[in-house]
């Protein structure tokens, strides 16, 4: 079990705005980042990055590997790059975002629903976490001026699911309630997907549709624009 004021002070490398934006961009990336890359997404020098990213690793932060960025091997492919990603590690205040709160809520009103219709709890937390979801929707001001799916990863963002707009797809970096999705997939990654559609639903985003697309690493829903790709 780890120690909250051991995670505490590790996070605290946060705290410098520049470690944070390149903590970020890492985080948010599809894969591993090399510092020169970085250091372009902040418009600072490699050497800068270097220091930064660094220190995120040396914080438990970031994890490193070394990897041949041209696929080539052998005497004259020259030396791995050393690239960054964030770290597996879960920390207790917590990074990645966890909102069990938020399912919680869900399930609680779930629970008093099926007191009221006398219908399982899992037949009506459906339509429960929808209805939550279309609140979100509803009540959100959305300050992008992009297209219906950067609208859906506004909301998305601010309940933990680092949404990352991939052309026609929407695609979710983590999931909010990880640690009891791994325990009761078919609940917990149902619930997901009727949230994100509630969601949809409250911004009238019309042409996209939630689905489930399990993938290791991130969270089992997706979003897409309706059409082909």
């Amino acid at each position: 079990m780890t120690d909250p004021l051991e995670d505490a002070a590790d996070l605290a490398a946060l705290a410098e705005p520049l470690r944070r934006r390149l903590y970020r961009y890492v985080a948010r990336s599809a894969g591993p980042v090399g510092r020169e890359e970085a250091a372009d997404a902040v418009g600072v020098p490699v050497h800068t990055a270097k220091f930064h990213l660094d220190r995120l690793v040396d914080d438990g932060l970031l994890e490193v590997e070394f990897r041949r960025l041209t696929g080539r091997t052998g005497p004259g492919a020259g030396r791995p790059a050393k690239l960054y990603r964030r770290s597996a590690r879960e920390f207790a205040v917590s990074l990645p975002p966890r909102h069990y709160d938020l399912l919680g809520d869900v399930l609680a009103a779930a629970a008093a629903a099926s007191v009221e219709t006398r219908l399982p709890v899992d037949e009506v937390a459906p339509e429960v976490a929808r209805n939550r979801g279309r609140e979100l929707g509803s009540t959100h001001r959305t300050d992008s001026s992009g297209g219906p799916l950067d609208q859906v990863a506004e909301v998305l963002e601010e309940v933990g699911y680092e949404p990352r707009v991939e052309e026609s797809r929407l695609v979710l970096d983590n999931c909010p309630f990880d640690r009891i999705a791994r325990e009761h997939t078919t609940l917990v990654c149902g619930l997901n997907l009727d949230l994100v559609a509630g969601v949809i639903d409250g911004l009238g985003c019309r042409g996209v549709t939630a689905s489930l697309e399990p993938s290791p690493g991130r969270c089992c829903v997706s979003a897409r624009l309706d059409g082909p790709a």
